[in-house]
């Protein structure tokens, strides 16, 4: 198998840094005289402000993060907040002994979220801070699956677990069932039904099946799946079989959105079924990268052989985590976030944004070339194809022709079933203002006559498969080939 992270390509000649005389030394005339390499460590160090130089001058060429519309990453904070990240660069997340007040603040979040996902008694949820909600499905998804095992410990490990979901789900999800060796049971799109339907991931369930994913917010459009119905559909297959199987929520952008903007949605712990939820931090809890959180009704949804206890930190301290060491600022970030903002707060952010959302949605479709799936009245997030009479060119264009002005708008296919379907979708955050939105209009206006004018759709390679993420900070592809969706 080939590794991860690669060395230098035999087919490149190592190249050299290139530092300016002014930044080698105080004294121009005793700058430095040999460059640093790029692929292997230097034999010296270098001067603070030189190696500063050299690193910011790199990532000059990095895309502007504000005008990135493919991420659901939040790429906006106040100065106050950097100042409480930085207060905490030093801290250990994991050394609860040694840093008590960032375990406390910890603590405070998790109380805070299950009291805003109504867990029956707020007090007794289980919960804790995560990297991020790939680490916190990773979580949700054990438990989902140590908890059927004991239920099934006569014919486990003999049996093999499976695990319900829409094909529309991050690709987190393929990689639990992939790590730790369950069946995913995927719903394919049908028609204009892009997410889960209940009823046929209710067929899907057996014996077997740990559980049912539900997603509060598709990355592929931003729409809520049905997670009431689907506690539904499954309530109806316990009566008609004795099966009861419990439900996940994967609310890593909407589980931030939902219970300000659409309180009166049936989707967290007010549903019996529902076992656990996630949500990202960094995306629409408003936190710089990377925090995540997973959340439990009750102890007894998270089996406490889960639990480890190690005491070499000093103490006795439990932790549930993929990771260990990890940074504590995002913690702390996540809860000046709280206190900043409160549930007004919160609130009038989450509305500002999706207000954002579904104006520019309404004009975009008031173009006439485009056909607009969704319209950011969930999450604040829209995506649209083409008009059937458009033949010139297609959404891969649009991305590419975007791209030119600084904007980031990934277009990519739809999966199973409706392979077909080619959409560009734009994310709206906050820091994502209607000033800028009019600015993304006027550029895409300014495109349309020279689209109109090709012989036909120029990017290639529309079918090159694209997996989804929670948090994508690839690199975008060469402008040739189609726009990857990628996601925060």
């Amino acid at each position: 198998m080939a590794p991860l992270s690669h060395g230098t390509p035999a087919s490149r000649v190592q190249p050299e840094l290139a530092v300016n005389p002014l930044h080698g030394a105080a004294n121009p005339a005793a700058a430095m005289t040999e460059t640093p390499p790029e692929n292997r460590l230097p034999e010296a160090p270098l001067a603070p402000a030189t190696a500063y130089q050299l690193v910011h001058d790199e990532l000059m060429l990095d895309g502007n993060a504000r005008l990135n519309l493919a991420t659901f990453v939040t790429t906006w904070m106040e100065p106050e907040a950097g100042r409480v990240m930085a207060d905490c660069r030093d801290k250990n997340m994991i050394d609860k002994d040694e840093y008590p007040r960032t375990a406390e603040l910890e603590r405070r979040c998790v109380a805070m979220l299950a009291d805003l996902w109504h867990a029956p008694d707020p007090s007794a949820a289980v919960g804790c801070s995560t990297t991020g909600s790939s680490e916190a499905c990773m979580l949700a998804g054990m438990a989902l699956k140590r908890r059927w095992s004991l239920r099934n410990a006569d014919r486990y490990p003999g049996a093999r677990p499976n695990l319900v979901m829409g094909v529309n789900v991050q690709v987190c999800w393929d990689k639990f069932c992939a790590y730790w060796e369950v069946e995913a049971r995927q719903v394919p799109m049908e028609g204009e039904q892009f997410h889960l339907d209940p009823r046929a991931a209710a067929e899907l369930c057996d014996e077997n099946t740990i559980g049912v994913v539900g997603i509060l917010g598709s990355t592929y459009d931003g729409s809520y799946e049905p997670i009431a119905e689907l506690c539904t559909a499954l309530d109806e297959l316990q009566e008609r079989t004795g099966l009861d199987i419990p439900v996940h929520v994967d609310g890593a952008s909407g589980a931030m959105i939902a219970p300000f903007l659409d309180q009166e949605l049936l989707w967290d712990f007010r549903l019996p079924r529902v076992a656990s939820i996630n949500t990202s931090g960094h995306k629409y809890g408003l936190v710089y990268p990377g925090v995540g959180w997973a959340l439990w009704r009750d102890a007894e949804a998270l089996p406490e052989e889960l639990v480890f206890r190690v005491n070499y930190l000093g103490g006795d301290m439990p932790t549930f985590a993929l990771n260990f060491s990890r940074p504590g600022a995002q913690v702390a970030a996540q809860y000046y976030m709280f206190l900043r903002l409160g549930r007004e707060g919160y609130r009038a952010v989450q509305q500002a944004t999706r207000d954002v959302a579904r104006s520019l949605a309404a004009r975009i479709g008031a173009l006439g070339d485009f056909r607009l799936l969704t319209r950011g009245e969930e999450l604040p997030v829209f995506a649209f194809t083409t008009a059937p009479d458009i033949r010139a060119y297609d959404v891969f264009d649009v991305s590419r022709r975007l791209r030119e002005a600084g904007w980031l708008v990934p277009a990519y296919t739809f999966p199973a079933h409706r392979e077909d379907l080619a959409v560009c979708r734009v994310v709206c955050r906050n820091g994502f203002t209607s000033d800028l939105a009019a600015l993304l209009l006027d550029d895409l206006r300014r495109v349309l006559p020279e689209l109109r004018e090709q012989p036909r759709p120029l990017v290639r390679d529309r079918g090159a498969e694209t997996p989804f993420h929670h948090c994508e900070e690839a690199a975008p592809p060469p402008l040739a080939e189609p726009s990857a969706p990628r996601f925060g």
